[in-house]
């Protein structure tokens, strides 16, 4: 049975409820024919060129990214641009743009936080920063590891938990500080420390973690803070979000996750003299 754009935005928009979004965000369906049937949809973080490729070569009717194309005002989308040209590219192919950004960050159950939770092993996680009505939705989640761990196995574990990007994990705090319950926020939490805080984690892990909050947290009680690539928090709610559409769809459609790292940061070099890496 043929399943129209339509169907399948209504599908994410039930998971990523719209109201969930901050203000300023720019998420649901950027471009598509709301009437054009959709047999594969393919999940990526990033609407980048090579993705955009990836998702044609591969005959989709929908590219679902969580970051989104356009933030800003936009007032032409001329195939000399950028942006215009990825536009026009999936026009041509009759492939729609979906984008479920803070909305799928603060989404219930299969969000970007749960799943950042769910890779790291963490048991009874609830919302950092709850919000709407669901108890269960909110930014960020804190739950408990198994068993208490060393800040630096913590780090470890992280790496090996995440995908592996050239900026690697980042560590400040007392490297054998004993760790038990675990903050997380995916992509730029850092405004969550506060709240971390407060909520009495051991250990904050997200990403973009600026010079004067993170000296002036270890200048004060307070949780250690593991920074990690953006792009690596929030790409393990891919193949979340692609399974629960395709059951929500009854298997109607063929989903996949895009395969490209695309992390900006493209290598690491190592100084000398810098101490042995944490883990």
């Amino acid at each position: 049975m043929t399943v129209t754009l339509g169907e399948v935005v209504a599908a994410l928009e039930a998971r990523y409820d719209p109201a969930l979004a901050e203000d300023w965000d720019a998420v649901g369906l950027v471009c598509g024919d709301r009437e054009d049937p959709v047999d594969r949809v393919v999940f990526a973080v990033d609407p980048v060129a090579a993705v955009v490729d990836e998702a044609v070569a591969a005959g989709a009717g929908l590219l679902v990214t969580h970051h989104p194309l356009f933030l800003s005002g936009v007032h032409g989308v001329p195939a000399d641009d950028p942006k215009g040209r990825l536009v026009h590219r999936l026009v041509r192919a009759r492939a729609g743009l979906f984008v479920a950004h803070t909305n799928a960050d603060r989404a219930p159950g299969c969000g970007v936080n749960d799943a950042l939770a769910d890779a790291l092993g963490l048991l009874d996680a609830v919302p950092l920063q709850p919000a709407g009505s669901d108890p269960r939705a909110g930014l960020g989640r804190i739950g408990r590891l198994a068993e208490p761990v060393p800040l630096r196995e913590f780090a470890a574990l992280a790496a090996a938990a995440l995908p592996a990007t050239e900026g690697g994990v980042r560590v400040a705090g007392d490297p054998d500080r004993l760790i038990t319950t675990v903050a997380v926020c995916g992509g730029s939490g850092g405004s969550l420390l506060a709240a971390a805080a407060a909520a009495g984690a051991d250990v904050l892990l997200t990403s973009d973690l600026k010079h004067h909050p993170v000296s002036e947290a270890g200048e004060e009680p307070g949780p250690a803070l593991v920074d990690v690539a953006h792009w690596a928090t929030e790409a393990p709610w891919l193949p979340v979000a692609a399974r629960v559409l395709a059951a929500d769809l009854g298997g109607r459609v063929e989903v996949t996750v895009s395969r490209r790292r695309t992390d900006p940061w493209t290598a690491h070099v190592a100084q000398p003299g810098v101490g042995a890496p944490v883990g």
